[in-house]
């Protein structure tokens, strides 16, 4: 079984999620199977067809996160700024004197490159695990080799 790791935040996110799913998408997924229902022959009710649709991913998302909630390992913040871990907050530098971009490393599970969380298990999340301010890293993407500069970690 894979490690699944989450910070606080994350791990908060995936909860709150979990709970929304449960206390208010649930029921009102059910009292929709019920409304079509009660039109009578559900054999070619299309909206009993749709509702039961939606029933199904909503249960596949709620046993999704909560298996990944059972299992998930919360990562506290990094012992320290010397090396970059998960959670750590990295600011890099494209070819080393490009724009400065700054992203934080997370578990699979909860990244989102746009919000700047990207994975551990990404190339550049892969590439910045253990390094130190100032290192090159090369970045394999479908694009090409990119290089990156370290500009600080925190």
């Amino acid at each position: 079984m894979k490690e699944v790791f989450l910070t606080p935040e994350g791990r908060q996110k995936l909860q709150e999620e979990l709970d929304f799913l449960i206390n208010v998408r649930r029921p009102e997924v059910a009292q929709r199977i019920k409304e079509a229902k009660e039109e009578g022959d559900v054999s070619e009710n299309a909206g009993y067809d749709e509702a039961k649709t939606q029933q199904g991913f909503l249960e596949g998302r709620i046993q999704e996160l909560e298996h990944v909630l059972k299992i998930a390992k919360v990562i506290d913040e990094p012992d320290s700024a010397d090396r970059v871990q998960l959670g750590s907050t990295v600011t890099v530098s494209e070819g080393g004197d490009g724009d400065e971009e700054t992203v934080k490393i997370v578990g699979s599970a909860e990244a989102n490159p746009g919000q700047g969380l990207i994975s551990n298990e990404s190339p550049l999340g892969k590439s910045l695990l253990n390094r130190v301010a100032g290192d090159r890293v090369s970045v394999q993407t479908p694009g090409g080799v990119l290089q990156f500069k370290i500009v600080a970690i925190r």
